[in-house]
């Protein structure tokens, strides 16, 4: 007879959203900071100063004007988006690899990243209405004086949104937002899976915390350079107000990318990219040491005959 330790699903899925709202919280300020630099010179006024520079300044300027709270906007709609959506992209990662899979073993990065991008278009469409909410509230800043704040809250957000926009504003975004989570969700699943598979067969490494810092800090940089111009357009799309006449400022998503390379030029998609990497990478390595931790905790030891 031999033991083993066994993970069910539902377990898998209560292990994936714990360590993905551990991780939100944690670097949500960076989150936060990343959006106000995306939407900074949306209006293409090449003249004007920037508010924000930087993600130490931004995060400061933050703070300084509107005090520490508002670094932690969106944190409501933040973790029950993690609810939802880290618990369907993670949870079922694993079971989609097998799937792509079915022979067992090692399977070749190819099939970890389409079922990375599998669970996170699955997961993100569900989502979608509270990244919206979130990114609507991280976007706003400080107002001018006797100026009425967008939203109150995170259910006046959802519910402003329905009544203004109709139910179906609140995907809002939702194409660029599927092929941003696609590609960030294929990345870092991938490149996690990758590279700890990579340092163990190395016989270098254990499978422990180490390993884990250094696979997640791996899938945070590739997230990272090749989600942002889906990120910075799937910002832009979400936070877009709408005219008195019912006009758009981006006619879809496509639209938003021509705009934004003909204003801001290339460099334009990668606004805001250190806090990005800054936010993804920290996300990853909190959020792959809770999981595998959990992962483990939660574990049941099964008797083979």
């Amino acid at each position: 007879m031999s033991e083993r330790w066994e993970l069910s699903t539902v377990r898998r899925f209560v292990a994936a959203g714990t360590a993905a709202c551990i991780a939100e919280t944690v670097s949500l300020p960076m989150d936060t900071a990343k959006v106000r630099l995306q939407v900074q010179g949306e209006g293409g006024l090449g003249g004007a100063v920037p508010k924000y520079r930087g993600l130490f300044g931004t995060m400061m300027t933050i703070g300084r004007e509107e005090g520490v709270r508002a670094l932690f906007k969106g944190l409501a709609p933040g973790l029950l988006r993690q609810m939802v959506f880290a618990t369907i992209r993670i949870g079922l990662y694993d079971s989609v690899r097998e799937a792509f899979h079915p022979g067992g073993g090692d399977p070749p990065l190819w099939k970890k990243i389409a079922a990375g991008m599998t669970t996170g278009a699955i997961g993100i469409t569900i989502a979608n209405p509270t990244d919206l909410v979130k990114i609507r509230l991280q976007a706003e800043g400080k107002l001018a004086e006797g100026a009425k704040r967008r939203y109150t809250g995170t259910l006046n957000a959802f519910t402003t949104i329905a009544r203004q926009e109709g139910v179906l504003g609140l995907w809002k975004g939702v194409m660029p937002n599927i092929a941003r989570n696609s590609i960030i969700s294929a990345a870092e699943l991938a490149t996690y899976d990758e590279v700890k598979t990579r340092l163990l067969a190395s016989g270098l490494f254990e499978d422990n915390i180490g390993t884990h810092l250094m696979s997640g800090v791996a899938a945070g940089f590739v997230a990272t350079m090749v989600g942002s111009p889906v990120d910075v357009t799937k910002t832009r799309v979400m936070n877009q107000r709408i005219g008195p006449n019912g006009e758009k400022q981006y006619k879809h998503a496509f639209d938003c990318m021509y705009q934004i390379a003909k204003k801001e030029g290339f460099g334009g998609f990668y606004k805001g990219v250190m806090p990005n990497f800054a936010r993804i990478a920290s996300w990853n390595v909190v959020m792959f040491l809770s999981y595998e931790q959990l992962k483990g905790a939660l574990s049941t030891p099964v008797i083979d005959e």
